[in-house]
C-alpha cells in the first residue's frame, strides 16, 4: 500500500496505536524542535500493526513503504529502523519510543500533527518535482 494523502495517513494513525505515537512525536519535538521529518517519523512509526499483522520487522518494513511517496526517503528510511545503530536521528528516535512508553503526559491529539504531516508532505512533494 503506498499512501497518497495525508487524509489517508491520518486514518490509519486514529485506526493503530497513536497514544504512543503521540508520546513518542511530542518527546521528539521538545527534543529536536526545528527536526519535523525526525518528528513525523516518531509518529507514524505505529501504522505498521494497522496494515500487517506480522513481526515487528515486516510491520516497520510495510510502514515504511506505505510513507515513502508520500513523506520522504528520510521518514521512510527511520520508520524503516534499518539505519546504522550508530546514527544519532535513529538512537534519539528509538530513545523516544521507548521513553514513550512509560511517559506520563499529554501529548495533545492527532489533529494537532495535521498541519505538520501536511509541510512535511508538501516539502518532500516540491524536491521530488526537482528531482
Amino acid at each position: 500500500m503506498e499512501l497518497r494523502s495525508v487524509e489517508e495517513l491520518m486514518d490509519l494513525l486514529y485506526a493503530g496505536r497513536h497514544q504512543h505515537a503521540l508520546r513518542t512525536a511530542a518527546l521528539l519535538r521538545r527534543g529536536r524542535p526545528a527536526d519535523k521529518e525526525l518528528q513525523v517519523a516518531g509518529l507514524v512509526r505505529g501504522i505498521g500493526p494497522v496494515l500487517c499483522q506480522g513481526g515487528a520487522a515486516e510491520r516497520a518494513r510495510t510502514a515504511a513503504e506505505a510513507v515513502r511517496a508520500l513523506l520522504g526517503e528520510r521518514v521512510s528510511r527511520l520508520v524503516r529502523e534499518d539505519t546504522d545503530p550508530a546514527d544519532d536521528d535513529a538512537l534519539r528516535l528509538r530513545q523516544a519510543d521507548e521513553e514513550s512508553r512509560t511517559a506520563g503526559f499529554d501529548a495533545g491529539v492527532l489533529e494537532d500533527w495535521r498541519t505538520v504531516l501536511e509541510l512535511v508532505a508538501a516539502r518532500h512533494a516540491r524536491l521530488g518535482a526537482v528531482d
